[in-house]
């Protein structure tokens, strides 16, 4: 475990505190503003919605950890449950939202997903062999295996997770793509006349 300084947190406790942020600013500053009846709403009329911003940041978070540990992606099971089930797989990893998804899904069961996600995440960093964090997983074949994306379904997902460290999926996928879509979604909430400021 690496050490910075004395009296420092170690490299696994800020790590697991900077993932844990995501979800609590996502709960405080957009979900406890924003109603779940409106979480399909697109400010200004374009953009991505509340509920696209969430379903797209933490399932992007499943599968990259389903990729790095080439397990099953938490969604295999709850697609039919939170109303996806006749979308293709592909659907919510993308940046731009698809029309008709947020609508077809159940916000409660979005968010009990959501959070199901984040603790399998902080479980499993919270005992990895940091070692494990410089391998190479088998991205392209992890995601069409265990995901249900094929390449020809994201050529560019394929092509910017190819040849990436287990270390990148964890600081980008789990942390920072997170932190940075709270950010959209914040924005979403003042365009929609929901600041609390």
């Amino acid at each position: 475990m690496v050490v910075w300084h004395r009296g420092w947190m170690d490299l696994r406790s800020w790590v697991l505190a900077d993932h844990g942020t995501s979800l609590q600013r996502l709960e405080r500053q957009v979900l406890d503003r924003v109603p779940p009846d409106r979480w399909p709403e697109r400010a200004d009329g374009g953009g991505n919605s509340i509920g696209w911003g969430v379903l797209h940041a933490w399932y992007h978070q499943d599968v990259a950890l389903s990729v790095a540990r080439g397990i099953d992606p938490l969604m295999t099971a709850r697609r039919d449950s939170l109303g996806l089930a006749g979308f293709a797989p592909v659907v919510g990893m993308g940046e731009a939202e698809v029309d008709g998804t947020i609508v077809a899904v159940d916000p409660d069961r979005l968010l009990a997903y959501v959070r199901h996600v984040h603790a399998r995440t902080a479980e499993w960093l919270a005992d990895v062999d940091l070692g494990m964090l410089d391998t190479l997983p088998a991205a392209a074949s992890r995601l069409a295996d265990l995901a249900g994306i094929e390449r020809d379904d994201a050529d560019w997902l394929h092509d910017m997770w190819t040849d990436k460290p287990v270390g990148w999926f964890v600081q980008w996928e789990c942390i920072g793509h997170a932190h940075t879509h709270v950010g959209e979604m914040v924005s979403v909430r003042n365009r929609m006349g929901l600041s609390p400021f």
